[in-house]
């Protein structure tokens, strides 16, 4: 049997920038954009790729499903009556991205309300969510998501977090911390961005970053910290530094992070070894940003050459 990547959160409708001045229709969002450069990266007879979340009815939610679906991802989707997909713009200055939201009646923030369908996906062999994900949902919602995965990881299930800061989305930065704690508790990997963490946890340090998640029981953590060094620390002492090579041209930092991820948990799945790993998240979101666009077709191809571009 295949193993299992199970990802919960929210895909929405991207309007993103083209050269010409227009804007192109896609679907994204950030655990979905993971789930999709797993699929890229994997075969589906060795990997299957689960998406966990909620749509509505409208056609908008049809279109978004045959999407997930022709991408080589199973769709375990609640449909919400009456309700539709969040809808986002992305704004590129000098490749860097900021972003507009619609979401407010977003299908997604009810993604925990058939816990049959949740759990039934969470018996994956990695679980990924992200800080998004749970902001999206009310509190009573983010409690059952949480349960729910302290019960796959009780099953075998390893649980990775990305705590993906996003303070807008939350009532208050504090509420955001909090949440964010409790959630790494119930991870075993763990994957934050530093620039994020210094801001809001007011880390000095990737290491302090590292250290923060260790005490919360994860036993990885892999800082990213942009073009700086990536901090890894384990729960049993080991860890390492790593130096990424820096991108020649970025075209657009949309899922740097995501891709990154990806890679990672690929790797690291098939071969346990957290420094190949590293290399291979690397790579790929080097591959990323210099296209425009939150999914950027990626071959093997594609990830050798970044690989060896990194070891040159």
């Amino acid at each position: 049997m295949a193993r299992q990547f199970v990802a919960i959160g929210e895909c929405m409708v991207e309007f993103a920038p083209t050269l010409d001045g227009t804007y192109a229709v896609g679907f994204a969002g950030d655990t979905f954009n993971t789930a999709w450069y797993v699929r890229q990266l994997t075969e589906r007879d060795k990997l299957g790729v689960t998406y966990v979340s909620a749509v509505g009815d409208d056609d908008l939610s049809r279109r978004l499903t045959c999407f997930v679906e022709s991408a080589g991802i199973t769709p375990a989707f609640a449909t919400i009556e009456s309700a539709s997909p969040g809808v986002y713009m992305i704004f590129l200055n000098n490749g860097e991205r900021s972003f507009q939201y619609w979401r407010s009646q977003s299908a997604a923030r009810r993604l925990a309300d058939d816990l049959g369908a949740l759990e039934a996906a969470a018996a994956g062999d990695m679980v990924y969510f992200s800080g998004i994900t749970l902001a999206i949902l009310d509190e009573t919602a983010r409690r059952r998501l949480l349960s729910a995965l302290t019960d796959a990881a009780g099953r075998g299930a390893e649980i990775v977090f990305d705590p993906n800061l996003r303070s807008r989305l939350w009532q208050s930065a504090e509420d955001m911390c909090a949440w964010t704690t409790r959630a790494a508790s119930v991870a075993a990997i763990v994957l934050p961005s530093f620039e994020d963490e210094a801001v809001h946890f007011k880390d000095c340090g990737p290491e302090d970053t590292a250290k923060r998640y260790l005490e919360c029981g994860v036993r990885l953590v892999v800082v990213k910290n942009g073009e700086g060094q990536l901090v890894v620390r384990s729960a049993d002492g080991d860890g390492f530094q790593f130096q990424p090579v820096p991108v020649p041209e970025v075209v657009d930092t949309t899922a740097a992070g995501d891709s990154f991820n990806a890679a990672f948990l690929v790797d690291y799945l098939e071969r346990g070894r957290a420094r190949e790993a590293v290399r291979a998240g690397c790579a790929l979101a080097a591959h990323v940003i210099g296209s425009r666009g939150a999914l950027v077709p990626v071959s093997q191809l594609d990830l050798i050459a970044c690989r060896n571009r990194l070891s040159a």
